[in-house]
């Protein structure tokens, strides 16, 4: 049975989840403080972690930053459940490492479905999870042992998120992939709204390939309207 924590300040939410949760067959324990719950982590080995951003003086994102430096829970999914809904809370969000983003008020059908997808991706059943032999294309090389990118000779680590979107984008090279594509892919689900997510992380991959490429070459390309599209040989930036 997978186990999920949930941290929240608010114990009403708190218990709110996890009876729905365990009503579809998760065990789910809760923390109200975030450095209890941090410590509930390393002491329970939950399968996955829901966590708030606004808890008094330690706030979710440290969280989230504290988990992903500590490398016996470093890989734990998490799921930020915050009332903080702009571009930029979801940025702060994703930069602190955390795996999806779900704003209050929140419907709980939507919160089980993420949940599934997330746990999903992380028990490797997607398909750009059992990719297990070196892919390459053009310029490109996917490691996936240490979920790195090559681009020539250099090489750089991505998060497994990033990994998962370039290795979905080199399946179809040369071709445009949707950003629904991409969510049902990588995240599980297609919701159409949740189209910032995608934003954030492909710009942080794209950041990652053009500080270890030697060619002023631009590897992924936004299809405005429609999605991306990967050039394993680039296109050289004018």
């Amino acid at each position: 049975m997978n186990k999920i924590l949930i941290i929240d300040d608010d114990s009403a939410i708190c218990e709110l989840i996890k009876i729905n949760l365990e009503l579809v067959g998760y065990e789910c324990i809760y923390s109200t403080d975030p450095v209890r719950g941090y410590a509930l982590v390393k002491q329970e080995e939950p399968a996955l972690i829901i966590l708030d951003v606004m808890m008094g003086d330690v706030n979710g994102y440290e969280v989230a930053k504290k988990i992903r430096q500590t490398p016996e829970i470093s890989n734990t999914p998490i799921i930020m459940l915050t009332a903080l809904g702009e571009l930029n809370n979801k940025l702060e969000g994703f930069n602190s490492g955390v795996d999806d983003y779900l704003v209050k008020p929140f419907e709980i059908e939507e919160l089980k479905a993420r949940v599934l997808a997330l746990l999903n991706r992380s028990g490797q059943e997607l398909t750009s999870l059992r990719v297990k032999e070196v892919l390459s294309k053009g310029d490109i090389t996917l490691i996936p042992e240490s979920y790195s990118v090559k681009i020539l000779d250099k090489q750089t680590r991505l998060t497994p998120i990033e990994f998962e979107i370039l290795n979905v984008l080199m399946q179809n090279e040369g071709s445009m992939v949707s950003a629904k594509t991409l969510l049902k892919e990588v995240w599980g689900y297609d919701d159409e709204n949740d189209i910032d997510t995608i934003r954030v992380h492909l710009t942080h991959l794209r950041t990652k390939i053009d500080k270890i490429s030697l060619k002023k070459n631009k590897y992924i390309q936004t299809i405005y309207g429609g999605g991306y599209r990967l050039l394993a040989s680039g296109v050289e930036e004018k």
